[in-house]
């Protein structure tokens, strides 16, 4: 006791031995935490508003009455590379962070990850106002990105640890956050631009997004050591997928398990980040004249609904139908959806647009909300998060290949003579066939070798 009180005081507030609940702490005030961390970081999922704007920071008035582009303003190609570079060191964070977040705690790491976001907006905002596209990459993408990803893996141990009964629900509960923040950030992002631009939204969403997420890491808890929730009975035998052993989060990488869920994750993420990092434009392109900039503004923010939603609705279904087959789900209706929406368009149709693209990221989500139950069912729950971290590169890759895939592929169509509205069709097909692939990933997936075990522990004590 005496070591754990000598600790806590040189580590000060942050301190993990400082979030440990005393006797009696109501579990359910974990998630709220979370909530307040990933409403925040989910932030990213609305940037597209954000690229039309960034594009006519020096746009004249023509003819027509329309803003058009400057010959010195950025293209939307390169703008966004903002959202894939943010993606990708989000996946770095989160993979190199991950053992460190398990040695300080979730408060500590919470903390760093509002300082990173919130001065990340504040760079950003000095880019945009200085006309500097690199810094803007560095503070959003680099400096933000650092931030998504220790925000994102700081919570997820924690809510597993505290909810072993339930850890699909658990981890949907604050997950759900991440998709929803865009219901949030995106009116109040064009909200802000309409008051003082670009650089003025950077500057006031830093700045509220570094309190906010600092109220989470107030509230975060950690239960004591081998505490259990009252009334449950761990198991004590492995049954299919689920093991009630460990695996070392080094041993993971030598599974073809890890790897069989990093492609699942990868193929999963690059299908869905790819259309909703462009949502906003694709929205406007794919219906010219019947939906506007303000209307594609809102689709935004109800997919993040969906985002949302679908993160505890499949979360939590998965602890009944188990992982694996949630998953398998995702795919097969998702090759469906995918191949359809191309023939939303031409029927212009925007009901069945939004509704193909609405469950189709319920179950982009909800493959995010999903993952960390999985691996703790595949590996167990002693070096999940750090797990969870290394797998999250599957999601920097994706923020790279799926954006990449969409805006190159549209601009490569529009030069050819293809209509905008038409632009999109290639990039479903081939979204349509990356999900086959994760299908069969998917279907391969078997329970670890016991030889990658580690010795049982002794078993848990109730508090």
């Amino acid at each position: 006791m005496a070591t754990n009180a000598a600790t806590a005081h040189r580590g000060g507030w942050l301190a993990r031995e400082r979030t440990v609940a005393d006797p009696g702490f109501n579990r359910w005030l974990v998630p709220p935490a979370a909530l307040c961390v990933h409403l925040c970081i989910g932030e990213v999922y609305a940037f597209s508003v954000f690229n039309k704007p960034l594009s006519l920071l020096n746009g004249t008035v023509g003819p027509d009455g329309a803003v058009v582009p400057a010959a010195n303003d950025w293209s939307i190609a390169s703008l966004g590379w903002i959202f894939s570079i943010a993606i990708l060191f989000l996946g770095l964070a989160a993979a190199f962070g991950g053992t460190w977040v398990e040695k300080v705690g979730p408060r500590k790491t919470m903390a760093a990850a509002a300082a990173l976001l919130g001065g990340g907006f504040l760079v950003a905002s000095l880019g945009v106002a200085w006309h500097q596209l690199w810094l803007v990459y560095l503070g959003y993408g680099v400096l933000g990105g650092c931030g998504l990803g220790l925000g994102y893996i700081s919570p997820v141990k924690t809510l597993m640890s505290w909810f072993p009964d339930k850890p699909g629900m658990a981890t949907g509960m604050a997950i759900m956050g991440f998709g929803g923040g865009a219901f949030i950030a995106s009116p109040l992002s064009v909200w802000l631009m309409g008051i003082g631009g670009v650089a003025f939204a950077f500057v006031v969403l830093g700045i509220v997004y570094f309190v906010y997420m600092m109220v989470g890491a107030t509230i975060v808890r950690v239960p004591p050591k081998g505490w259990l929730p009252q009334g449950y009975v761990a198991p004590t035998k492995s049954r299919g997928l689920v093991t009630t052993a460990n695996v070392h989060v080094d041993e993971a990488l030598k599974t073809r398990q890890f790897w069989l869920l990093w492609g699942v994750l990868f193929l999963n993420v690059t299908a869905g980040i790819g259309v909703l990092g462009q949502a906003s434009l694709m929205s406007q392109e794919m219906f010219p004249g019947l939906i506007t900039a303000g209307a594609a503004a809102g689709f935004v923010g109800l997919l993040s609904l969906f985002n949302m939603g679908g993160r505890f609705f499949w979360a939590s279904t998965s602890d009944y139908i188990g992982r694996k087959n949630t998953y398998m789900i995702f795919f097969a209706l998702g090759i469906i959806l995918y191949a359809l929406v191309p023939t939303t368009g031409q029927m212009g149709s925007i009901v069945l647009f939004v509704l193909f693209y609405g469950i189709i990221l319920s179950m982009y989500g909800g493959g995010f909300a999903t993952i960390p139950a999985y691996l703790k069912d595949v590996f167990g729950n002693q070096y999940v998060g750090a797990i969870h971290g290394r797998l999250l590169t599957a999601w920097s890759a994706a923020g790279i290949v799926g954006p990449s895939l969409v805006n190159y592929i549209r601009d490569y169509q529009i030069n050819s003579g293809v209509p905008k509205a038409d632009a999109y069709t290639v990039t479903m097909y081939i979204m349509a066939g990356l999900l086959a692939v994760g299908f069969v990933l998917n279907f391969l997936m078997t329970p670890v070798n016991e030889r990658h075990h580690l010795e049982a522990d002794a078993a848990p004590s109730r508090a």
